[in-house]
């Protein structure tokens, strides 16, 4: 018997040993298959950073860069994020047995889904955002997955009905793509799900009735889509919700009622679409609430009462709307307002006299109203005002004395009201104003009799007016750009002094009654585009040195006592597109280049002028002057008679070559066509240079509206590189534009190469790296430096150009930062691409989408977004796409708004700088603040370029004042 147990206990052992055997077996199999599968993940991607060179059989996966392993040393965690990789995605990846995390994003990875998406039946969070992964949906997803992040793609095609079988999904992003189609009903099964995101696509449809049964949602997020019908009543069940946003949609019918029982709300956004009736009153019950956006819909009705119980609030935003009545008295009562904007109404009525007085204003814009009345003493009262806006109304009386003292304005725009009386000493002192429009209004006085020091101000408007006696030698401003005085009474002579301001673009002095020559100085503008002196007393003549002015575009001066001959000079200049001298004593000859070839007869009439090529002049007479060179030249052509055949044949050997000297250049067939912007570029660069570098071997950047090439000149003796762009299509107007755009953080243009099918934008090569190639390299002198840069040239693009036409690469893959540390911007052109292109690449981090659609147009605002996302990455070393954990924050933003609020400095600035940022503490944050106003939701309360620049000097100079505008 014992013998008997003996021997079944060395059978039970063996077995043991057996099984230990077998899974070891397995193991080690299922190791080696992993292996394999990684190898195979990094031969389908090209990877120009090197990021995966640790990826060899040299070392355990375990320890490979990305790579994660759990306790057994099977691969967790594949994350790849930013790389810069490209290529098809392997659906080795989906082969790994213990896959539990995926992160491919912010790359530039291409193709569909592979199909074995289902094979890692482990995975739990998946993210391929913010690459150009095309194709449709899967219609089978992993049942278990709780993180699905596949925006800011371009994949397309309807949402799969079978995606609502993820019943554990808790994150659930499909925004930023080119998605049709109706939302389906299954969604409503994902029971689970916090953070639903489907903006920025072409959904249309109505929103699902049955929402209400998904009780766990957080943030609901479907704006920028073409959904119809009414907002669902049931949305009032979900108790959890935080963040509602609805915008730019096409809905209609009434804000529900409903809304008000959602106690946790704290945002909700529903501009922009077609919704109609009043204000519900039980949405002011939401005591939680911080910021309410109805703006750009068609509500009517008065603002109610109530919305004095928001208690929370900090941005209210009305606008564009049509609304009725008063203001009511318990807006002024709110202790966290910060921003109040009900512009574009028809309230009228008095501002509330208390306003300011108990709140935390910053912005205040009540334009295009009727309101009566004077401007309150308290609005200033928080300190904290920056922008006043109350243009296109019926204010009257003199401005507060308080407005003086509010030392915190920077704005102010009080145009076409009925205000009377004279600037106050104080007033005309403010330290960081730098936009002032009192324009169209009853002001009076000698504005030059008191000392203007308004250090920062960079637009001052002080036309239709009654202003008189002389203008002023300074407005205590270098940083000036457009000055308008025009339709007052000023008098005397024109000061020299105006061609200190050396930023000047525009200068407009008309129908007053000036005197006197024309200051040689004003040529030492030499960012002047457009000069209006007309209507006023000047004589003399034109400076000679007008012809010397880089950027002049407009020049009118018209209506004075000018006189003298027009300099030939100034018909060489190339900026010069327009220009009015009637009305003067002017005698001689028209020049007949430039600006005067195509002159209209009313822009030259009253004057004793002749010739030019304009047919209201008589040609001028100079019959034997013409003749003697008519001789002198009959006696040079015999001398030279044996030398002109060999000319003629030189010409016909050298033609080729001096085609390629012209400004355009057609290929041999016909089908291109180069244009070039700047003469140089025709010397040393041809058709065939552009075209043969546009080949796969050539791309250094994969982009979503097209790739980037580097090419290089052909030509003997010529190491001349450039890039290429790829577009579609391209007007003369933006032709114009982008001559016209130069600046030196700016991209120059200097071809245009073009076929029916498509073409190709050549730019300047700049020696350097990619802002996201050094950035974890560079010390915060150079990033802050980076940063101006690109403000000054966002500022530089948004005053001289259009927005539907050009739009700017804001991105660390696309800011060059040259040798010399000097960013530089490249500019493509606004509807170059197709639909889907454009939507792609205006939704990165498409939180910013309000200019995704192109039915809707895009703005201004887009780019200060970018450059907000440009802040953060420049501060935290995180990109607009970097992994955050999205179950505490939807995005970087939400992010980076957290870290502000919450955080200490040291815990979210990138490792590289903390040493400074630890004695920069106040430079550091205000930054920090800044980005945060740039990535605000309403893109109104974004601040524009001019501020930019503006705050970023006076953060660098001084952090003891920060900015609390979200």
């Amino acid at each position: 018997m014992t013998n008997m147990l003996k021997q079944r206990s060395m059978r039970d052992e063996g077995a043991l040993v057996l099984v230990f055997c077998l899974i070891g077996l397995f193991a080690c199999r299922c190791r080696g298959t992993e292996f394999q599968n990684l190898l195979s993940i990094k031969s389908s991607i090209r990877d120009p950073l090197g990021s995966l060179s640790s990826w060899n059989s040299s070392t355990s996966f375990c320890y490979w860069k990305g790579i994660t392993c759990d306790n057994s040393s099977h691969v967790m965690k594949v994350e790849l994020s930013a790389k810069n990789i490209s290529g098809k995605i392997s659906g080795s990846v989906f082969q790994l047995p213990f896959i539990q995390v995926i992160d491919l994003s912010d790359n530039q990875l291409e193709g569909g889904i592979p199909s074995n998406i289902t094979s890692c039946l482990y995975l739990r969070y998946l993210n391929l955002s913010s690459n150009n992964f095309t194709g449709s949906l899967p219609k089978s997803w992993i049942s278990g997955l709780q993180t699905l992040d596949i925006s800011n793609n371009m994949f397309s095609g309807e949402i799969p009905e079978e995606i609502g079988l993820i019943s554990s999904l808790r994150v659930l992003d499909l925004g930023g793509n080119a998605l049709v189609g109706k939302i389906p009903k299954s969604i409503i099964n994902m029971t689970n799900l916090e953070y639903l995101t489907l903006a920025s696509n072409e959904l249309v449809g109505g929103i699902p009735s049955e929402i209400g049964l998904m009780k766990n949602l957080k943030l609901i997020y479907l704006g920028y889509n073409n959904l119809s019908g009414q907002i669902p009543r049931s949305i009032g069940e979900l108790s959890s919700l935080n963040h509602l946003n609805l915008v730019y949609n096409n809905l209609t019918g009434e804000v529900p009622p409903s809304l008000g029982n959602l106690s946790n709300l704290e945002y909700l956004f529903l501009y922009l679409n077609s919704l109609s009736g009043s204000i519900p009153h039980s949405i002011l019950n939401l005591q939680r609430l911080k910021s309410l956006d109805l703006s750009d819909n068609l509500l009517s009705g008065e603002i109610p009462e109530l919305i004095g119980q928001l208690n929370n609030l900090q941005i209210l935003h009305l606008f564009s709307n049509n609304l009725t009545g008063k203001i009511p008295d318990s807006v002024t009562f709110l202790p966290h307002l910060q921003v109040l904007q009900l512009w574009s109404n028809k309230i009228s009525g008095e501002i509330p006299k208390n306003l300011g007085k108990y709140n935390n204003l910053t912005v205040l814009d009540l334009s295009t109203n009727n309101l009566t009345g004077k401007i309150p003493e308290t609005l200033c009262e928080s300190g904290h005002l920056a922008k006043l806006i109350l243009f296109s109304n019926s204010l009257e009386g003199e401005l507060p004395q308080s407005l003086g003292r509010c030392t915190s304005l920077q704005r102010i725009r009080l145009q076409n009201n009925r205000f009377s009386g004279q600037l106050s000493s104080e007033f005309i002192k403010l330290p960081l104003v730098y936009f002032l429009d009192i324009s169209g209004n009853k002001f009076l006085g000698r504005i030059s009799e008191r000392t203007w020091s308004m250090p920062e101000l960079e637009m001052l408007n002080l036309s239709r007016n009654k202003f008189f006696g002389n203008l002023p030698e300074s407005f205590g401003s270098k940083n000036l750009e457009n000055v308008d005085l025009s339709e007052n009474d000023f008098s005397g002579p024109i000061p020299p002094s105006f061609g200190n301001l050396s930023e000047l673009v525009q200068l407009k002095l008309s129908k007053n009654k000036l005197s006197g020559n024309i200051p040689e100085e004003l040529s030492f503008c030499r960012m002047l585009v457009n000069l209006d002196l007309s209507h006023n007393q000047l004589i003399g003549k034109i400076p000679i040195s007008f012809s010397e002015m880089p950027v002049l575009g407009q020049l009118d001066l018209s209506c004075n006592q000018l006189s003298g001959e027009i300099s030939h000079s100034l018909g060489k200049v190339e900026s010069l597109v327009q220009v009015n001298i009637s009305h003067n004593h002017f005698h001689g000859s028209l020049p007949s280049t430039g600006a005067f070839v195509a002159i209209k007869p009313s822009a030259v009439t009253g004057n004793n002028l002749c010739g030019g090529s304009t047919s209201s002049l008589w040609p001028c007479k100079g019959l034997k002057t013409s003749a003697w060179w008519f001789l002198l030249s009959c006696i040079v052509a015999a001398l030279a008679v044996l030398g002109l055949s060999a000319f003629v044949i030189l010409l016909l050997v050298r033609r080729k070559r001096i085609t390629n000297l012209q400004r355009m250049e057609r290929s041999e067939d016909g089908s291109w066509e180069l244009q070039f912007m700047h003469d140089k570029a025709c010397k040393w660069i041809t058709i065939d240079d552009v075209l043969s570098s546009v080949r796969d071997e050539d791309i250094i950047i994969r982009g979503k509206f097209g790739n980037s090439y580097i090419g290089k000149s052909s030509l003997a003796n010529m190491h001349m590189q450039f890039l290429i762009n790829d577009i579609s299509s391209i007007s003369p107007s933006q032709v114009c534009e982008f001559y016209r755009l130069q600046h030196p953080n700016i991209a120059k243009p200097i071809a245009i190469c073009m076929s029916a099918k498509g073409g190709y934008l050549v730019y300047e090569y700049v020696e350097g790296n990619f802002l996201r190639e050094i950035i974890s390299k560079i010390s915060w002198e150079n990033r802050k430096d980076i940063a101006v840069g690109i403000a000054k040239a966002l500022k530089h693009v948004h005053s001289h150009s259009s927005p539907s036409t050009l739009l700017c690469e804001i991105s660390s893959d696309k800011i060059m930062v040259s040798e010399k540390d000097e960013p530089c911007l490249r500019l493509t052109l606004s509807g170059t691409t197709s639909s889907m292109d454009t939507k792609c690449f205006l939704s990165s981090a498409y939180i910013s989408a309000e200019s995704c659609r192109e039915t809707k147009g895009t703005t201004e605002k887009s780019d200060i977004y970018g450059f907000g996302l440009l802040l953060i990455e420049l501060l935290t070393g995180r990109s607009s796409s970097s992994r955050v954990e999205l179950s505490v924050h939807e995005n970087i933003v939400a992010w980076a708004r957290y870290c502000y609020a919450d955080c200490h400095l040291e815990t979210w600035v990138d490792p590289i700088i903390k040493a400074y940022a630890l004695n920069h503490h106040s430079q550091i944050v205000e930054t920090m603040n800044l980005a945060l106003q740039c990535t605000a939701c309403d893109p109104a309360v974004r601040p524009c370029a001019n501020d930019l620049v503006k705050t970023l000097k006076r953060i660098m100079i001084s952090s003891s004042c920060v900015i609390d505008i979200d």
